[in-house]
């Protein structure tokens, strides 16, 4: 095992010039080269020696390099095949760390981690490419990959709209979505001067611990998410209306009105103004109500 020398623009700069490397905009790569931050994360993440590291997108091998003293384990995904070869040099004095050269977008991620770990759940830590934040952190809850946290590095407006509530303009489908799954935690804010090159954008590293078991007892998970995204995807409509109109849903109005009216909150409710509790007993009510409908039909 080594100890960790990369973490500062000197290093990482030399690095780069000894590979002649190019940063590629369409992988949104910007290098993390802050210790103070890369500690920070290892200690969000609460790592131990049994524990199995996913890691996304590792640029130059930085936050590995901690990684791999912290754990028991790194298993990398890393989609720009000119960083490989990087990797393999700055990581060549760590005997646990696999890099894997793929687009984890397209990757079965489930299916790595039983091969990599038995399918006991890991810990996915990342500097993540801020344009595949959200496909990336929710492909992970909705594939139900075994994940005992996830420990990124995110935009900064992305962190505050995952943790917060109804009522903040921040709130909408992501906020319900991850806090259906996990619990989230701001960490930390991170300027852009922390990064090679800098974001135009201040940055956050957010933790999100995994329930056991949601918080809300949901029939149709799928129906409930359908609900959640048609409410906030006309934000100016009544939720009545946003829901009617959606051609995900394609439920009667009065099915919708009568759901609605039972939580309680008025005709003109916005769905900005649900809870996750609330928009879980509307999901359970029309789920009812639909396969009343159904069977009725048959």
């Amino acid at each position: 095992m080594g100890k960790p020398i990369l973490g500062n623009p000197q290093k990482t700069i030399e690095i780069l010039q000894k590979y002649q490397f190019t940063f590629q905009k369409k992988f949104g790569q910007n290098f993390l080269i802050d210790t103070h931050v890369l500690d920070k994360i290892i200690c969000a993440a609460r790592i131990s020696k049994e524990d199995t590291i996913l890691e996304i997108g590792p640029g130059i091998g930085t936050m590995t390099q901690y990684l791999a003293e912290a754990s028991r384990q790194v298993v990398a995904v890393e989609i720009d095949k000119n960083l490989i070869p990087i990797l393999s040099d700055t990581l060549s004095g760590y005997d646990n760390v696999k890099i894997i050269n793929e687009d984890v977008l397209k990757l079965d991620i489930a299916g790595l981690v039983r091969e990599e770990n038995g399918g006991r759940s890991v810990k996915v830590v990342a500097n993540l490419p801020y344009y595949i934040t959200t496909p990336i952190i929710m492909g992970i809850f909705e594939n139900h990959v075994p994940v005992e946290s996830i420990t990124v590095m995110v935009q900064k407006e992305v962190a505050d709209r995952m943790q917060t509530g109804p009522g903040n303009k921040d709130y909408g489908a992501l906020s319900l979505a991850v806090q259906y799954y996990a619990i989230p935690y701001i960490v930390a804010n991170v300027p852009p001067n922390c990064f090679m090159p800098r974001p135009k954008v201040g940055s956050a590293v957010i933790r999100l611990t995994r329930h056991d078991r949601p918080p809300v007892e949901v029939a149709d998970e799928k129906l409930m998410f359908d609900i959640i995204r048609a409410s906030f995807n006309q934000r100016r409509k009544t939720l009545v209306n946003g829901l009617y109109n959606s051609d995900m849903l394609n439920l009667p109005k009065e099915v919708i009105g009568e759901a609605v009216e039972r939580l309680g909150k008025g005709a003109g409710v916005r769905g900005e103004a649900l809870t996750l509790e609330e928009f879980a007993r509307l999901s359970n009510d029309i789920a009812t109500r639909r396969q009343g409908s159904k069977r009725k039909d048959d």
